[in-house]
């Protein structure tokens, strides 16, 4: 899964730390996610698109699609 969260984390000037802290899990995980290594939950893709006010396909997308 393709995703923008490093793009929409740099806009803001957060590190991976910050970013980590405000959807509560570890800078490991966002830094995985980042890299696509790891598909977030689906609850976890709710609250980043809460905190970044956009819609889940504004920031993860399918790489079939």
């Amino acid at each position: 899964m393709k995703n923008r969260l490093k793009v929409l984390r740099a806009e803001r000037d957060w590190t991976q730390a910050d970013l980590a802290n405000a959807l509560e899990v570890s800078r490991q995980t966002i830094n995985a996610i980042e890299k696509g290594k790891f598909d977030p939950s689906l609850p976890l893709a709710f609250k980043a698109a809460r905190l970044f006010k956009l819609s889940i396909e504004d920031i993860f997308q399918d790489e079939e699609a």
